[in-house]
């Protein structure tokens, strides 16, 4: 992630030409001539590089801009509630989304090119918290009458639900589990994300109609041709929720070493109040860190007996008496990688340290030391470095940590009891690029099952899931996704919404492709969105101003303050805050009504469209009677919007 430096926050210097340009560097600005050309400005709409970056496709620039009052709601909404229903259409979990993804959105954003990236989670959060305050709600579409039947309660299992039932078609949700939520509520601390604003987004889905089946095992306690039989079709998101084991000597079989998904359920669950006076985890991961952080938290008590027994055995609650009287544990992470290239975020990492854990970087481990009652005592490791994702010991280096439980958070895999016939080599289900299961008419797949990744991954495929299967419910071919795959500004819909859609197009009055000044056409606009990220290098930087972030404030214990403190992390912004930090967001791709081109054109070709006639993407036109092609407007357009095209 970008961090400003302190001569970036002293000056910040941008030139769209260095000294010594004096030639066009593609062909299609060689076309002009002196100061006119016979290309004119059109105005192009592309994907923002960080909806670009986003595995659920969001339309960020979209509610960034409609946050900051830009973008006007539709008649009768309040501006929070349409940003809320723009966020919502690609991920139903705001609240949750914007604690804890770790945001690859702000790793794309072109503002890192400035000073730094837009705090896009922060205004997610916010909007999701709001929707919570205020009681939105979802609408379900008008009913089909088909029947989906979705495997799994987590992110993918309830964003295809919430898709599903958007689309009219009815929903059940099996949930192996007693209650929904998947690893946002099973793998995530209470601390990171608040239990009361999970069930919140989940009860909104529910909502809508959808039923759901806790406490069922497709496979096991039900028959998947019992499923065929009942529904249209079925989405598999059954998630990963069993850990990897460390692929070393005395791992296999020692009792106390175990695996960070179970380790974590088994806090989450509220079975777990205590842990091992030394834990040591393996990883490198958010997963890893949230095991040690963890730790910190609940600590140890001796009159516990076994730390392992409560992780392994789903029948042992801990009492409250052990975690009244518990004392600090030791916490100790090792990692394959450097801090600077963990998985981990960037701020969890910095968090842990705080709080007290030790984080061994370019450590790998090597052997589990088990002493003569079978239980791990210690874990072998050596320093290493890394050739890509293969660690290269360094001899000379090996020493023994000591231990009383060893965690393993190296990775996550899927539960196919049961469903052999879904499985592939790997315990995983294999999709097609539709999400379609190989082999399987009617059953579909998304989530960490088919690859384990990030929550907001399996959103966005459950998206596509959906569309797949609305188009296989409606006996209509699949089809081709677009090259840039996410949720896509309308400006058709965008013109609809504000009464302002084209008349409709009489053939009577003969052929008017000629014309710039009839209304049965959108006019000098190209949608290249679904096909085109823009660049930092197609904007106007110089056009912004050093402008720091506005950062959350976060509650993170000191090692003295870390034990049984489970209070949230995170602490959103408020109204103001957020509106000011959306004002950050560079609108790439999209104009956002700053007025450059109309100041700059020497001709005065470039104006505003008519108030009652303007909205978002339609702000400014062009009068090609006065046009000569000069470039100005282009040149000065800070979003990247205008581009010299159309020609003679």
């Amino acid at each position: 992630m970008a961090t400003p430096s302190e001569a970036m926050k002293k000056q910040i210097t941008w030139r769209r030409y260095e000294e010594g340009d004096t030639e066009w560097e593609d062909w299609g600005e060689m076309i002009f001539q002196e100061d006119t050309s016979h290309k004119c400005p059109t105005y192009i709409n592309r994907t923002p590089p960080c909806q670009g970056s986003c595995p659920s496709g969001h339309d960020i620039r979209g509610w960034l801009a409609i946050v900051r009052e830009e973008e006007k709601p539709a008649e009768g909404l309040d501006w929070r509630q349409y940003a809320f229903e723009r966020a919502v259409a690609a991920n139903p979990f705001p609240s949750m989304m914007g604690r804890v993804c770790p945001a690859p959105c702000q790793d794309g954003c072109n503002r890192n090119e400035v000073e730094d990236f837009v705090g896009i989670n922060a205004v997610e959060q916010y909007i999701g918290d709001i929707a919570i305050e205020k009681g939105y709600k979802f609408t379900p579409g008008a009913d089909t009458g088909r029947k989906v039947a979705v495997i799994g309660g987590g992110p993918a299992g309830m964003a295809a639900a919430f898709q599903l039932r958007r689309m009219g078609h009815g929903v059940t949700v099996f949930e192996k589990d007693p209650e929904l939520g998947g690893m946002m509520r099973y793998g995530i601390p209470n601390y990171r994300i608040p239990r009361d604003k999970l069930q919140a987004e989940i009860q909104r889905i529910l909502d809508m109609g959808v039923e759901s089946k806790t406490g069922v095992k497709v496979g096991v306690d039900f028959p998947v041709a019992d499923l065929e039989k009942a529904y249209d079709a079925i989405l598999w998101a059954l998630g990963c929720q069993t850990g990897r084991g460390l692929p070393i000597d005395g791992w296999e079989d020692t009792t106390n070493c175990v695996s960070g998904v179970a380790y974590l359920k088994a806090f989450n669950e509220g079975r777990m109040k205590i842990t091992g006076n030394k834990v040591v985890c393996i990883g490198g991961g958010d997963t890893s860190i949230d095991v040690i952080s963890v730790a910190r938290r609940i600590g140890c008590n001796d009159a516990a007996g076994n730390p392992e027994d409560v992780v392994l055995d789903l029948n042992i609650h801990q009492d409250d008496s052990l975690a009244a009287s518990a004392k600090p544990a030791s916490a100790t992470l090792t990692s394959l990688f450097t801090k600077d290239k963990m998985f981990a975020a960037e701020h969890e990492i910095h968090d842990a340290l705080h709080e007290g854990c030790e984080i061994l970087d370019g450590v790998m481990p090597l052997e589990v030391i088990v002493g003569a009652d079978g239980r791990a005592t210690g874990l072998k490791v050596c320093d290493c470095t890394m050739e890509g994702m293969t660690p290269i010991p360094t001899e000379g280096t090996e020493r023994i940590l000591e231990a009383d439980l060893i965690v393993s958070a190296i990775g996550q895999g899927g539960d196919m009891e049961g469903l052999d016939d879904l499985a592939n080599d790997r315990s995983l289900i294999d999709a097609d690029k539709f999400y379609q299961v190989p082999g399987k008419p009617g059953h579909f797949v998304a989530g960490d099952i088919i690859r384990p990744h990030l929550l907001t991954t399996a959103i966005g495929q459950a998206s596509v899931a959906c569309e797949s299967i609305n188009a296989y419910l409606s006996e209509k071919k699949i089809a081709k996704r677009p090259k840039v795959d996410v949720h896509h500004f309308d400006l058709s819909a965008k013109l609809r919404e504000a009464h302002l859609e084209p008349e409709r197009f009489d053939k009577s009055q003969g052929d008017l492709r000629g014309t710039a000044s009839a209304k049965f056409a959108v006019h000098n606009y190209e949608d290249r969105s679904h096909q085109e990220v823009i660049p930092a290098d197609d904007l106007f930087l110089g056009h912004f101003s050093f402008t720091p972030r506005l950062l959350r404030s976060e509650d993170v214990p000191s090692a003295d303050e870390v034990l049984h403190h489970f209070k949230e992390r995170m602490t959103g912004l408020n109204d103001a805050q957020v509106q000011e930090e959306a004002k950050r967001c560079m609108s790439c791709g999209m104009c956002f009504e700053c007025d450059n081109c109309i100041i700059f054109c020497p001709q005065d070709a470039v104006f505003r469209v008519k108030r009652n006639e303007s909205t978002t993407g339609r702000y400014v036109d062009t009068d090609y009677d006065k046009c000569i092609g000069c470039h100005v407007c282009t040149d000065v357009c800070p979003t990247g919007y205008i581009q010299m095209g159309l020609g003679e």
